[in-house]
Order: structure tokens, then sequence, then C-alpha cells
């Protein structure tokens, strides 16, 4: 069997990840993959194509801007992938993300539609049935269930279409282009967005929830000090961490939580861009990256609990990582991130409530360690199990299409 993954990244990102350990997940069971991608580099020993290039990207990114298309420009980059799928010859194609400045979507499923393969499609955000963003819950447009048009984020939130708002055009070509695909089976993080996906003009497909995984060998409990080495051996730690703390990932909830905490609490904060870091308020911590996944779970050990105030996710991954390292999870009551907290885990607060959120802090302080019950709950996302899933669908649509 051999199946080529297509993502956005390799190796990189928590979907950039996911496709590369999928591929080791085949070649573990003595099937081939493949990982084509567009943007930065792949990791050694992963057999990988990378079709984009730079200044294609620069070129997609001013389509966006100024035309308000995002998904419709690198055409020449798009051909160069189509050529290396048929070189390849797989039995199964695999697309993740093709959004993000590096693909000609509409021309990719013009040519699945006539591939004749079997192919997966795993919606890790909203984008594939929208007229432009990839969530919508944070200023709660439900325009996507019947056509979007002057789309009330289309400066302001990733893809950023500074200049137009195409929306309504966008969505139609989108609809176009995503609907009528044979053999296409969809696959989405959580149940809540699979069940958005049924919602939107993408029901036509049959759709599996399958969690993400994470590497239990890399996230579990580490001991080596830290909370000494950072002098806060006496505190209460809060984490937090995301790859880019956009207002939708609850910045704003850290800095109210820092002014309202008093000093026996200590908020660290992974992810920060180099001008946050530079406006930290007192009580804050904070960290640009974390060089590697074993350092990441050291700050997850050390972490009394772990905040994720985000205000629209499908499934984060994070919170997966905090439960697997024994520290239990603070989360708003939003998409898919209640999905992996339950009351034995952690504390779930509605959306935007700033006083449920101090309020389930304080309990947690006062409560006995739920460290245990975190460690058996992230048993269940250990990604052996779940990349399982995905050979397992694997082989199901090989056998359909040999019926």
């Amino acid at each position: 069997m051999k199946v080529m993954q297509i993502n956005t990244v390799c190796g990189s990102g928590s979907v950039g990840r996911i496709m590369v350990d999928l591929i080791h997940a085949l070649e573990a069971e003595g099937e081939q993959g493949m990982a084509a991608f567009g943007r930065r580099e792949a990791p050694p020993g992963v057999q990988a194509y990378k079709f984009g290039t730079k200044p294609d990207m620069a070129l997609h990114v001013l389509h966006t801007f100024f035309r308000g298309e995002h998904g419709f420009a690198s055409g020449r980059q798009t051909e160069r992938l189509i050529r290396k799928i048929e070189e390849y010859d797989p039995d199964i194609i695999h697309l993740h993300n093709i959004h993000g400045f590096f693909l000609n979507a509409e021309r990719l499923f013009a040519y699945l539609k006539t591939a004749g393969r079997p192919v997966v499609w795993t919606l890790h955000d909203c984008w594939s049935f929208t007229g432009h963003c990839a969530y919508f819950d944070y200023c709660g447009c439900t325009k996507w269930k019947t056509g979007c048009e002057a789309c009330p984020q289309y400066r302001n939130v990733y893809p950023y279409a500074l200049f137009k708002d195409n929306s309504k055009h966008n969505y139609e070509r989108k609809k176009a282009a995503f609907t009528g695909v044979p053999r296409l089976t969809l696959a989405a993080p959580s149940s809540w967005l699979s069940d958005l996906v049924r919602q939107s003009y993408l029901k036509e497909y049959p759709i599996r929830v399958i969690p993400n995984g994470i590497a239990l060998d890399k996230f579990h409990p580490v001991e080596n000090g830290l909370r000494n080495r950072l002098g806060m051996e006496k505190k209460f730690v809060l984490l937090g961490v995301a790859s880019m703390w956009e207002e939708r990932k609850g910045y704003a909830y850290f800095e109210t939580l820092a002014e309202r905490l008093d000093s026996s609490f200590r908020i660290i904060l992974i992810g920060l861009s180099k001008e946050k870091l530079k406006k930290l308020p007192p009580g804050i911590y904070g960290v640009m990256r974390t060089e590697s996944m074993e350092e990441l779970a050291e700050y997850y050990s050390m972490a009394d609990v772990y905040v994720n105030p985000t205000l629209e996710d499908n499934f984060p991954t994070t919170n997966l990582e905090a439960l697997a390292c024994g520290t239990p999870v603070i989360t708003f009551a939003t998409g898919g991130s209640v999905e992996s907290v339950d009351d034995k885990t952690g504390k779930i607060v509605p959306k935007g409530d700033t006083e449920g959120l101090l309020r389930a802090i304080m309990e947690l302080r006062e409560e006995p360690s739920r460290r245990e019950a975190c460690l058996e709950k992230a048993k269940e996302y250990d990604k052996n199990h779940r990349f399982r899933e995905y050979l397992d669908l694997y082989r199901e649509l090989l056998e359909e299409s040999h019926v």
C-alpha cells in the first residue's frame, strides 16, 4: 500500500507532525508513504517532496491580500504536485491542510475528480466549507451554512484578505470544487467539527471522527528541577501554550489573570512573539518557543494547571500533551477543546467567563492531585492507537475499491 500525504508543512506544527507520524506508522507495517508539502523543510528520514517555493508563496500572499482569493493561486506549483502524484502512483491520497499560500485547491480537486483513487481528507479546521475563514465561532457567524458574503472578519483573521472581501465568490468556487469527488472520505479530529461538516455543503461525504494522537514516549511526566531553575519553587504555576498567540487563543485572559492573582501564582506562556515578550505584565514569564518536544514536556510537567482560554478551536493537542504530563486542564467550552477534558482531569468554563476561570483555578489549587487521572486519560490519545484507525481506514477503502 502506498499513501501520499499532502499538507502545508512537513514535520513541523501539529499537523505536519501528524503527517510524518502517519508515514512512519505505514512504514512500520511494511507499507509506503510519501509527504508532499509546500513550505519549510522536511525532517531527515522521511520520503518527502517539496513542490512549493518562497517566491510562489509571496505571490499567493499578494493574491490573497489584494484579490481576497485564498487557495486559488499557485497554479504551477500545483501542476508540479499533480505530476508527482502520477509518478509516485499512490493507492490512496490523504489530504490535510490545503490552505496556507502554497496550493491551488481548485486545480487539485479537478484532478482528484478524475484520478480514480480513494481520497481521505482530514479537516483540521473549517476553511474547507467557508468563503474565507478557518474559524467563525469567535464572531458568531453562520453564513457558511447557506452561502458566505459580507464577511465580518475578512481583514483581521487568517488568511487576511486585507483589501477585498471576496467571500461570496470564494464560497461558490470552493463548493463547486470540493463537492462531487468520487470515493472521498472525510475525517475530523473532533465530534464538534464533524457535526459542523454535516451542516455544510460537504455533507454528501462519509465522515469519521479520528482524534489527534500524541507521542506518549515524548510527553510524559518529567522531573528535572525546571521549577527550581526558574525560581518558582513555592509558586502555583499556570501554563499556556500556543504556536501563535492570536486573539482567538485567549491571550487577553492571561493578562487579566496576571492582574487578578496574587504573588503566590505565576503564569508561564510559551509561543510568544518578540513584541509580546517586550510588553509582558508582571506575573507572566514568557518563552518564545521550546527547542524540542522533550523541553515542552518539561514545562507541562512542572506546571500545576494548564490553562487554555481558547475562544475557537478544533481539537487542541496542547490539552492532550498537558494530560500526558499529568497536568490538569482548564478550558473554555469552545469547539472540540472540551472533548479531551472531564471532571476528573480538569475544569470546563463557559466561554469568556473570566470569573469562572478564576474560580476553576482556585478550586484546582485546593483539590487533591489529578495526576493519575490525567495520565490515564492521555492513554486514549496514544498516537499509535489513533494512527491505527487511519491505517484501518486506508485498508477498508482499498478493499471497497477492489469489490
